[in-house]
């Protein structure tokens, strides 16, 4: 139970960081944060292939959040 609580909140976070990116670069590195906690639940869930996306997608999301500094 509490995986599955863990993950619906750091996938409503992720999703919620997601909508906001819009309005500061700050958003997209808490995005990136998001990605990095699902990618953890979904090992903690043992749904890997969903974990190794999320993970892939955080460092899409660091690599926009760096850029954006520049």
């Amino acid at each position: 139970m509490a995986v599955t609580v863990y993950g619906v909140c750091a996938v409503t976070f992720m999703m919620a960081m997601y909508a906001l990116e819009s309005r500061s670069r700050h958003f997209v590195a808490a995005f990136a944060l998001g990605c990095a906690l699902s990618s953890s639940y979904g090992f903690l869930a043992g749904t890997w292939p969903f974990g190794v996306v999320e993970g892939i997608w955080t460092l899409v999301a660091l690599r926009r959040y760096l850029r954006s500094a520049a």
